[in-house]
């Protein structure tokens, strides 16, 4: 089972969601992916979390931006395996200047990001991570996070340092076979082409 965990402001129609399904999909084992559309708390959004992973106990995680800082919580407090796709490393620290009115990009619904979210956002913190657990794939052009703090964050894990792209990694596609063999799904994947 892959779990992917979608990013601030984001949801289960996000486009590496939809790539990640489609592959799996087409791999025939469409059932084995997972992208519920997160609520806005964070603390609301890890009781979800944790309700899919009481059903899939093995899942592997695949977190982007927010995601990643999620999907760092759930690796290392149920022993899980993580890739993780320009991850927010300090999102309590990143996301204070978005306190006030949001809107999701996907849904449109609206809310208020307070100090209650980032309470729980540092709430959800760990003080060390076990290096094997995870894939990083970051991008050096990324708008929103210098990739520095996630390399750092993340040092002895395997790394893909991508020169260039973007936060929303547009060459997403061109990794998905890395991506899917750490998740283990390396035996179909090498017979079909990648999707663009």
């Amino acid at each position: 089972m892959i779990l992917y965990i979608h990013g601030f402001n984001s949801s289960a129609q996000s486009f590496k969601a939809r790539l990640i399904g489609g592959r799996m999909a087409a791999l025939g084992r469409a059932a084995e992916f997972g992208c519920p559309d997160l609520d806005h708390r964070p603390a609301h959004a890890m009781v979800q979390l944790e309700a899919v992973l009481a059903k899939f106990p093995d899942a592997v995680l695949v977190g982007s931006s927010l995601g990643g800082f999620y999907a760092t919580y759930l690796a290392e407090t149920r022993g899980l395996r993580a890739v993780l796709v320009n991850p927010a490393v300090r999102p309590y620290d990143l996301l204070r200047d978005f306190v006030g009115s949001q809107q999701n990009l996907y849904t449109g619904g609206e809310y208020r990001f307070t100090a209650q979210h980032i309470a729980e956002l540092r709430a959800l913190e760990v003080p060390q991570i076990t290096p094997a657990r995870y894939l990083l794939l970051v991008t050096t052009g990324d708008e929103l996070l210098d990739y520095r703090h996630a390399a750092a964050r993340y040092a002895g894990c395997e790394q893909i340092v991508i020169s260039g792209g973007d936060h929303g990694f547009s060459g997403f596609a061109d990794y998905l076979d890395p991506m899917l063999a750490f998740c283990g799904v390396a035996d179909t994947v090498a017979r079909h082409p990648v999707l663009r």
